[in-house]
Parts: C-alpha cells; sequence; structure tokens
C-alpha cells in the first residue's frame, strides 16, 4: 500500500517508519514543496517519496499530521478526496494548551472541512515517544485506538496498524469514540499494552447491535 503524507514531522515520520518496515510505501509531502522532502526521503530509502500535497491526497490512505493551528488551512487547499481514507491522530492543542472546540473534538471538525474523506481518528491517544518505539514487547502489542463511521474504512486503518505490529482496538464511531481517546478525555495519554493475538472490538457488550439498530431506524 503507497501512503500519503500531509507533513513531514515528527508524527509522518514515527508513521512512516512504521509503514516502511511493514512493506509499505510512503509519500512525504508539505506546504514548502517536494524539493524541500529530498533529504528526508533520502533518509527513509526506496520506499519513500516527495511529492505535494495534492498528489499525496490521491493516495488510497492519507496520514493528517500537521499541527492542529496547520488544519484548517491545509484542508481548505485540498479537495477531490475521492472517498479516500484520512487518519487523523490530531488533538486541537496548541502551544497555549488546549484549544476551546465548542464541544466538538478535533476529527469532527476535520471531517467537516475533508466532506469527501473517509475519516478516521488514531494514533492521537498515544504519546509520539511511545509510538515511535517498538510495538511488540512479547507476548504484549501496543494498544492504538481507532474510531470512525465507514466500517470499510476503519477495517483498513485497523489492518495498516495491525501490519505494524500494533494491537488496534475499536470504539466505535467518529463522534463517541473519537472523543473517548481526544487529548483531555478518559484514555488520552495511557500506553496500553495488550496479550496478543486479541480481538479488536467485543461488539456484544458495547453497544453495537444497538448502534446499528439506530442507525437503521434513521435511515
Amino acid at each position: 500500500m503507497k501512503i500519503g503524507l500531509l507533513g513531514a514531522g515528527v508524527v509522518a515520520q514515527a508513521f512512516a517508519r512504521h509503514s516502511i518496515e511493514a512493506g509499505h510505501d510512503v509519500m512525504f509531502s508539505n506546504s514548502r514543496g517536494p524539493e524541500s522532502l529530498q533529504g528526508l526521503v533520502a533518509d527513509f530509502g526506496p520506499a519513500a517519496s516527495g511529492g505535494t500535497m495534492i498528489e499525496s491526497i490521491h493516495q488510497p490512505v492519507v496520514l493528517l499530521a500537521v499541527p492542529w493551528k496547520h488544519v484548517k488551512a491545509v484542508l481548505n487547499r485540498l479537495d477531490n478526496w475521492n472517498n479516500h481514507i484520512l487518519i487523523d491522530p490530531t488533538n486541537g492543542i496548541d502551544e497555549n494548551g488546549l484549544v476551546d472546540l465548542h464541544g466538538e473534538h478535533s476529527s469532527e471538525i476535520v471531517a467537516r472541512l475533508a466532506p469527501d474523506a473517509r475519516v478516521v481518528k488514531a494514533m492521537n491517544a498515544n504519546f509520539m515517544e511511545n509510538f515511535q518505539k517498538d510495538p511488540v514487547v512479547e507476548p504484549f502489542r501496543r494498544v492504538v485506538f481507532i474510531s470512525g463511521d465507514d466500517a470499510n474504512a476503519v477495517r483498513t486503518v485497523a489492518d495498516l496498524f495491525e501490519s505494524f505490529g500494533l494491537a488496534p482496538v475499536l470504539l466505535g464511531d467518529l463522534e463517541q469514540g473519537g472523543r473517548m481517546q481526544a487529548v483531555g478525555n478518559t484514555l488520552a495519554g495511557h500506553d496500553f499494552f495488550l496479550p496478543w493475538p486479541a480481538r479488536r472490538s467485543f461488539p456484544e457488550f458495547n453497544g453495537e447491535g444497538r448502534r446499528r439498530a439506530r442507525r437503521s431506524v434513521q435511515n
């Protein structure tokens, strides 16, 4: 799989290393253009390339790896997502601390700014210093929480993280599950491990049946 990276900083590089080690290709991009990425791309080897942000969103899976203060400007420059998957690890935080998002969490805002993308929230509960480490400590794997409204997109992202050696745990839809893992809420910052293999979810216990019934009534 080839993955587009919107950004080339710590988050994008940590994700790229795991991706390449798992056999995937990555395309870095930033606001300054691919010429500014030549040294970085060379460091990551032949599985990495540099491109424009528009080229990056043409990949089937895209990682949004820019600071929160730049998210709106970056996404406003991009359109025609063509239903591609957008992994969102952002948190509503800046140099002054938590940003007032007026009752929403960051991925709800991202989904509104990229309406043609299938947004999946993931990674934002993990400190990067932990995410960068080997995810496997036998017989355990580091947990990554995943939330989204599109079941196929969630499955694709979970499969991707599992290929990294992580243990994906599904928290439900973007609104409820995303809020659980957002900064300032219950799960953010903890470094959880699960004995492997582990189930991604327990739908019979976590209300998935009720959510499906509710969606069926609404439709």
